[in-house]
């Protein structure tokens, strides 16, 4: 191979680099700014890692064949939104991640867990209305 086809290849590689990085900054981006605005799907392997990245975090345990809990999926959805930057949202689907379910003792669904700084501090069963699940969420914010 010359210095001239050598040159080339070094020079594709680097423009590929530069191109890929740039792809997944503005991926990044648009991945923070989609999670801040609708609930995240949390799942087993990435629990831990979500609820301890997060100082306030909502946590809704539901199912898609429970009814109270596809009810609940606006309120859940609009709470995202309106908390976006302040408080995270995320959906676990108790079905697909039993360990987790298992582990916070979620017995029925919907339940969701307040959890600040990796720990739970507040728990809301059951079907209810957003002013009730936001006074609750108002009262750790500060």
């Amino acid at each position: 191979m010359n210095d001239e086809h050598e040159h080339f290849i070094l020079k594709g590689d680097k423009e590929l680099n530069r191109i890929r990085e740039k792809k997944i900054k503005e991926l990044m981006k648009e991945r923070k700014q989609k999670m801040k605005k609708e609930p995240f799907h949390v799942t087993d392997a990435d629990f831990n890692e979500t609820v301890n990245n997060h100082s306030l975090a909502l946590i809704d345990c539901w199912a898609p064949w429970c009814g109270p809990c596809i009810a609940l999926t606006p309120t859940i959805e609009k709470l995202a939104e309106e908390y976006s930057g302040k408080i995270f949202v995320g959906k676990l689907n108790v079905d697909e991640n039993p360990k987790t379910a298992e582990r916070f003792q979620v017995f029925s669904i919907p339940t969701m867990l307040v959890m600040k700084n990796g720990k739970e501090i507040d728990r809301i069963v059951g079907l209810c209305p957003k002013n009730h699940i936001e006074s609750i969420l108002k009262k750790h914010l500060g």
